[in-house]
């Protein structure tokens, strides 16, 4: 979904970094580079942001009151 606010190992906030790495990777810039950047030393933290997937945009094309996916299903009559 979106990226958790706090590193999980270490407690650092990261949320208010995620957007700006994200710019700075479509720019280009290595994505060592870019975590440098914002003083990212620890192996937690720079893991949040390499392993990170973003599924947002993937869900938001779903809609759950569209009934008529499990009506022309196939298999379920």
């Amino acid at each position: 979904m979106i990226i958790p606010v706090r590193c999980f190992t270490c407690g650092n906030v990261l949320a208010d970094k995620y957007l700006l790495y994200l710019d700075l990777v479509a720019e280009g810039v290595a994505e060592e580079t870019a975590l440098d950047a914002f003083n990212l030393q620890r192996f937690c933290c720079r893991r949040m942001f390499l392993t990170h997937v973003d599924f947002s945009d993937l869900l938001l094309k779903f809609n759950p009151a569209d009934t008529n996916v499990m009506v022309n299903a196939p298999g379920l009559r």
